[in-house]
């Protein structure tokens, strides 16, 4: 026989990141939960109640705790604990799950940017860097509560919502002024470095490796021999077919040129009769 632990999670505002927060809250819930204590006597299984004995807690041997990380323009900017905002326009998210004792538990990658090693190598240096604080303010919350419990003090959820502990983050709406948002812009404009590239038409950037646009050279490399050699090739039929079209067309002119002026034969195929007739005199509707 097996204990079975179900683990429910409610969200009460999700400003973003919502999977270190989740990862952090489990974590918690089941390093603060207690079981009954039990006896097994041959196959009797005896379960004490909290007033016979003491609850004990779980054999939790690690906390793995999970650090995002958002990506923008392709990978070159990198930014830790992205707020809901920044996940709307970021390229791209990495999360790695660690211990304290450096242990990567799990890594997941979800978007269009394409990462490095070396980026990953320096992720997992920072959220080794961010598992040990997170672990260690983990570590004091259960001891100071444990302390509470046993002075008697008041603890738990439920005591946390008068107090407004769970909503000490909530601001109310206020206005905000943008009356001189433009001269604030082109202040900031005018203190900037200019770019170091300047192209004549705008360059438009999708995500991925492709790109749109003109000012920037093709990136797929150079053509192999055979390559090369089947684009001269239709270069050279293009060129004559092209030189063939042009002297036809020069030879129907010419030609139309000499019978402009010479009588049309009109055939009547009812009566067999030919009939000779001069360009001014054709009438307007020839049979």
């Amino acid at each position: 026989q097996v204990w079975q632990i179900r683990l429910d999670m409610h969200l009460l505002n999700h400003d973003g990141n919502i999977t270190d927060a989740a990862s952090i809250a489990g974590i918690v819930a089941l390093c603060h939960f207690r079981r009954p204590d039990v006896s097994v006597q041959g196959e009797e299984v005896t379960v004490y109640t909290p007033e016979e004995r003491d609850p004990v807690p779980l054999s939790i041997h690690h906390m793995p705790i999970c650090v995002s990380f958002a990506f923008f323009h392709q990978g070159t900017y990198l930014l830790v604990d992205p707020t809901e905002r920044e996940e709307r326009v970021m390229d791209g998210l990495l999360v790695i799950a660690m211990n304290k004792h450096h242990e990567i538990c799990t890594i997941q990658s979800s978007g269009v940017v394409m990462l490095l090693p070396d980026q990953i190598l320096r992720c997992s240096k920072i959220t080794a860097v961010k598992v040990a604080e997170i672990t260690e303010l983990i570590q004091k919350a259960l001891e100071n509560d444990q302390k509470a419990r046993k002075e008697g003090g008041k603890f738990g959820f439920a005591e946390s919502i008068p107090n407004q502990r769970i909503t000490t983050f909530k601001m109310d709406s206020a206005a905000v002024d943008t009356n001189d948002v433009e001269e604030q812009a082109e202040e900031i404009i005018a203190k900037a470095d200019p770019p170091s590239e300047v192209f004549a038409s705008p360059v438009v950037h999708t995500p991925g490796t492709a790109q749109i646009g003109e000012g920037i050279e093709s990136s797929w490399g150079d053509l192999e021999e055979s390559e090369k050699e089947e684009a001269a090739e239709e270069e050279g039929e293009s060129e004559a077919a092209a030189f063939e079209c042009e002297k036809v067309e020069t030879e129907d002119t010419s030609t139309l040129k000499e019978t402009k002026n010479e009588p049309i034969v009109l055939s009547d195929s009812e009566e067999e009769e030919v009939v000779i007739l001069e360009p001014q005199e054709l009438p307007r509707k020839t049979r």
